[in-house]
């Protein structure tokens, strides 16, 4: 176990700080200012990252995906606050108020991370206008979906949570740029085990799987260890009762059924 991820950081070269996407379109001079400031970072499952490290880097995701989560001492409940992918940015909280927070950083994957102190980050959105006209929308869309989150639990079952989970981590992993033989893998849900599903939901481990189980005999989805396919994703978008389409989503090929 390990405290802030089992490699030393190196400085990122300014290919990589053009690769994420919220500097992706900023001048040149402004991508070789930062890139001088960042530092690459590498975290493994099981991996223990100390929270307090928030209070000093800010981190943008490059690659794998990473599990922030909340845990009531007394039940041992968990709860997940949010999930980040490639492209995603924390903690934004922290950023902006300065305060400690209580959270726990779990990474799913093996997880490639640009940070850079957080002091800099803010001092960037006075001093870069453009930074900050790019940074805006994306701190809006986090806004947005934990507004969705929390109408969503309150509102819909939990059959219609699960729908809208898998759907939208379909969708955040859709802007795949690898090799072309690999991108199918990239088309399932993997990683996500029936209690993280569960901490997602707001819901337990054994009434997600019960419904992933029904799924399954239904012809949905097919789940093998923490690999999930989906076979029949127009049934999920019913399952979801959206109002809204969500981008990417219906540009997914289909899943082949399996014969046996």
């Amino acid at each position: 176990m390990c405290q802030y991820g089992s490699h030393v950081p190196q400085q990122a070269n300014l290919v990589l700080v053009k690769q994420a996407n919220i500097f992706a379109d900023l001048p040149a001079k402004s991508i070789e200012d930062f890139q001088q400031e960042f530092q690459l970072d590498e975290w493994h499952k099981g991996d223990y990252i100390n929270a307090d490290i928030l209070t000093k880097r800010f981190f943008v995701v490059m690659a794998g995906q990473l599990e922030i989560k909340q845990s009531n001492p007394e039940t041992g409940r968990e709860a997940t606050l949010d999930m980040f992918y490639a492209g995603d940015c924390f903690d934004l909280m922290v950023l902006f108020d300065d305060q400690p927070h209580d959270v726990i950083i779990s990474p799913l994957t093996t997880v490639k991370l640009l940070s850079v102190k957080l002091t800099t980050m803010r001092n960037w959105l006075w001093t870069y206008p453009t930074f900050n006209q790019q940074f805006m929308p994306y701190l809006a869309k986090k806004m947005r979906e934990k507004e969705q989150q929390t109408s969503s639990l309150v509102l819909h079952n939990v059959t219609t949570r699960l729908s809208r989970i898998i759907l939208e981590h379909i969708n955040k992993i859709k802007f795949y740029t690898g090799a072309k033989e690999e991108e199918h893998q990239h088309h399932l849900v993997n990683g996500l085990t029936d209690e993280t599903l569960a901490r997602m939901t707001g819901s337990v481990r054994q009434v997600v799987n019960q419904q992933l189980q029904q799924w399954k005999k239904q012809g949905v989805v097919d789940k093998k260890r923490n690999q999930m396919i989906i076979k029949d994703l127009e049934a999920l978008e019913k399952e979801a009762k959206y109002t809204h389409s969500l981008p990417n989503v219906s540009f997914l090929p289909s899943q082949p059924q399996n014969k046996t």
